[in-house]
């Protein structure tokens, strides 16, 4: 004989059946389940934020502003990220929930509106990381195609076009911890792309008559100030990662400590790598730097190949840290564990059909418009900014987790005001800088133009 329940309670089980296959198929989604260790994290975090598409312009940003003021700008920008992210390292469970997202940890804290404030700030610098670091991406794929085929007919759009293809085959892994070996392997990469172009940046600069290397501004004063703020834009890109509570959210437990290893170890890395190509990028070509540094290195040839092969295998990784945001806010609107139970490819499909939509509209956009310095700029101004200085400072103050001894107290204080009004300054100048040369540039060449 059946027993049959109430039907209240079976109506109470069905709704906390839903709401957990829910919570569980979020989590999925997001990426891991809390198996790396801090490793992991490192890899993921490196691979996020030390792209060879980040730290290339840096001597063009060095160029835009001088000595004084850049060296103090990507030193400022380094210990300030590097600060920031172990602020929102810290408020991993800060009121005894699991933030697996930013978004949601922004709704934790700021309500309905941070929800959706990062969620915009998150897609744009999203989308907009991706278009830049696809353009960089097909540049040192055709470098390398011209350096065996110099009268080759492929153009830039059609290594694009190519490596586009080969992320639509990298996104149909569903979440961030599937990609832990990929992102290894992207940051023996980034060191080898680093360690690489030093030396030859090096090379180079040895080899020009040091006479005839200027390191003045150019311009006119108005000139001058864009490029500035355009540059200050550039390095907020080169530290930007949006997704740093989804890696947290990929890391065993205490992930608290373990993120705090993973995010210092990556910064070791950052600072080894950023600092040596930024000085040395700058000293080696002055003002006649490019904004993509592998274009200003003439020799040896065999050299500016492998440079431009470790940068192309890292993109490959940041390009899928970066895409998630996007994926998992339409596969949770999507994808369901019921669904696939019950007919097994649908969620597959699904999401072909997504990432195939996503990377058709990013290919379009940075084969029409390949200005990798202004996608650079206007990215990290409009996107990295919000998230990388200026949330995770007013979060930390907001959440109430703040030291006990007054005087301490204070100077957190005091520091994250200090950032979140500089940044937001940053981020307006760099705006104006970044637009101004996408107009310029758009004025200048044609769409589909062969950079």
């Amino acid at each position: 004989m059946a027993l049959s329940l109430p039907a209240t309670t079976a109506e109470k089980i069905r709704v906390d059946e839903e709401e957990g296959e829910k919570a569980a198929n979020e989590v999925a989604v997001a990426g891991g389940g809390g198996r790396g260790t801090w490793k992991h994290a490192a890899f993921h975090v490196a691979t996020t934020i030390a792209t060879p598409a980040a730290y290339a312009p840096l001597p063009f940003a060095l160029s835009s502003l001088g000595w004084p003021l850049g060296v103090s700008s990507l030193v400022g920008g380094t210990l300030a990220t590097w600060y920031s992210s172990l602020l929102i390292a810290s408020l991993w469970k800060w009121n005894g929930q699991k933030h697996i997202t930013y978004r949601l940890l922004g709704q934790s804290i700021f309500g309905f509106w941070g929800y959706w404030s990062i969620a915009f700030f998150q897609q744009v610098a999203s989308l907009g990381n991706n278009i830049a670091i696809q353009i960089a991406a097909g540049s040192s794929l055709k470098a390398v195609y011209k350096y065996y085929h110099p009268d080759g007919a492929l153009t830039l759009q059609h290594f694009i076009i190519f490596f586009g293809a080969f992320e639509l085959f990298l996104s149909q892994f569903p979440d961030i911890h599937s990609l832990r070996w990929v992102n290894a392997v992207c940051t023996f990469s980034t060191i080898g792309f680093a360690g690489t172009t030093i030396g030859v940046t090096i090379y180079n600069g040895k080899k020009i008559d040091r006479n005839s290397v200027s390191y003045s501004l150019q311009g006119s004063s108005a000139s001058k100030a864009f490029k500035a703020f355009n540059a200050l834009g550039t390095i907020a890109f080169s530290f930007g990662d949006a997704m740093l509570p989804e890696i947290q959210n990929t890391v065993r437990e205490p992930a608290k400590k373990n993120m705090y290893r993973g995010v210092s170890a990556a910064y070791v890395l950052i600072v080894l790598s950023y600092w040596q190509l930024a000085f040395w990028g700058y000293w080696a070509f002055g003002s006649q730097v490019q904004p993509y540094i592998l274009s200003s290195l003439t020799i040896p040839h065999w050299a500016i190949v492998m440079a431009n092969i470790f940068a192309v295998i890292q993109i490959s990784g940041c390009f899928q840290i970066y895409c998630r945001p996007t994926f998992i806010h339409l596969e949770e609107k999507l994808l369901s564990q019921k669904t696939a139970s019950r007919i097994p490819f649908r969620n597959y499909l699904i999401r072909l059909l997504l990432t195939s939509v996503y990377m058709v509209v990013i290919t379009l956009i940075a084969a029409a418009m390949p200005f990798f310095g202004d996608f650079v700029s206007i990215c990290g101004a409009v996107g990295f900014t919000p998230l990388d200085f200026v949330f995770p400072a007013l979060a930390y103050l907001k959440a109430g987790r703040m030291p006990k001894n007054m005087r301490l107290r204070r100077s957190v204080q005091l520091i994250n005001l200090t950032i979140a009004t500089w940044f937001s300054v940053v981020a307006v100048v760099g705006c104006i800088g970044a637009i101004r040369f996408i107009v310029i540039d758009v004025r200048t060449y044609k769409f589909f133009h062969d950079m």
